[in-house]
């Protein structure tokens, strides 16, 4: 051996462990975020949605299964397994977690305090304690919300209008604390069009029949159904009953409509869902989820099935159908 060449080779191994480490660190560097996903309604109900934040995510160079993972859990309509599944995306080591209903966005809120939570269809995130304020939320919560309570007056104006002689609506939602406080909501905007509001619940699937029995026994004209994961899993049997009662029936979003309800007007969920991607590339960038102030939503639409008017005799009135943003015939 070569004098000198115990030095070299100390040199070169001590370059070669170098050159590892910067390539571990890089790779450290470069991981690639985890973002998790919490739906409250079944899988199927939420593809629209899905595939909104996925276009959202591709707009921002953000490609699935490449530069970022996407895990998703689904509550099937079932909320009370909703705490379980965001446990398994915290077990996940999820950077992010993005959430749709109350009910979620309150399980993932309790079960953790430092992983940012963007949620897309929060009701009234400030009223119901979920944020400090829209301008600054605070803690590990941000994203967009749905106006629910301020679409009330809106929503009973639309009824009114097609309906003149109306006077007796129902509030229709899951019976409950939260159900109540929606109640109280719409029950201010329904005073000052004129409008009796009454309070129209149901326990579960099996209560639905008797709620209608309720409604029309009581002299009700029409309904208002309040945005939850009750109305979004047991959506097909309450439209059926709307059409069977002949209870023209107003909807918060657009699917109702399409699914052969009457009215629907509301914010289109899908563009929040796709707005939800500007939140995680931002949080992945190093902002304060608790800093980035809660958005609005930017797209309302007015539905209207005349096949659904037809099947309850129903006439719309031309002024209101100038108003539709689509009308299915």
């Amino acid at each position: 051996m070569r004098p000198g060449s115990t030095r070299w080779q100390v040199i070169i191994v001590s370059s070669l462990l170098f050159e590892v480490c910067n390539s571990i660190q890089a790779q450290q560097s470069a991981k690639i975020p985890r973002i998790g996903v919490l739906v409250t309604a079944p899988a199927a109900n939420a593809t629209p949605r899905i595939q909104a934040l996925q276009q959202g995510l591709h707009e921002l160079g953000y490609h699935e299964g490449k530069s970022i993972f996407i895990e998703y859990r689904y509550a099937e309509g079932k909320p009370e397994t909703l705490p379980e599944r965001v446990n398994e995306l915290i077990r996940l080591d999820v950077d992010i977690i993005i959430t749709d209903t109350s009910n979620a966005i309150n399980a993932a809120k309790n079960a953790t305090k430092t992983i940012p939570i963007v949620f897309t269809v929060a009701i009234d995130p400030v009223g119901d304690g979920q944020v400090s304020s829209i301008a600054r939320p605070g803690g590990n919560l941000t994203g967009l919300s749905i106006l629910a309570p301020e679409l009330n007056g809106k929503r009973l104006e639309l009824l009114r209008e097609t309906l003149p002689k109306l006077s007796r609506v129902a509030f229709f939602t899951r019976i409950g604390p939260i159900g109540k406080e929606r109640f109280n909501d719409a029950e201010a905007a329904a005073k000052a069009l004129g409008l009796q509001l009454h309070f129209l619940g149901a326990k579960g699937a099996d209560d639905l029949q008797d709620a209608f029995d309720t409604a029309k026994r009581i002299g009700i004209q029409a309904l208002m159904t309040n945005p939850s994961t009750f109305l979004v899993t047991n959506r097909v049997r309450i439209i059926e009953l709307a059409a069977k009662y002949k209870l023209p029936t107003i909807y918060p979003g657009t699917e109702y409509a399409e699914a052969g309800g009457l009215l629907s007007y509301g914010p289109d969920l899908n563009d929040n869902w796709r707005r939800a991607a500007i939140y995680v590339d931002k949080i992945l960038k190093g902002a304060n989820p608790g800093e980035l102030p809660i958005e609005q939503p930017r797209k309302f639409e007015l539905l209207i099935n005349l096949k659904a008017a037809k099947q309850i005799g129903l006439i719309i009135p031309p002024n209101v159908l100038a108003r539709a943003d689509r009308v299915i015939r």
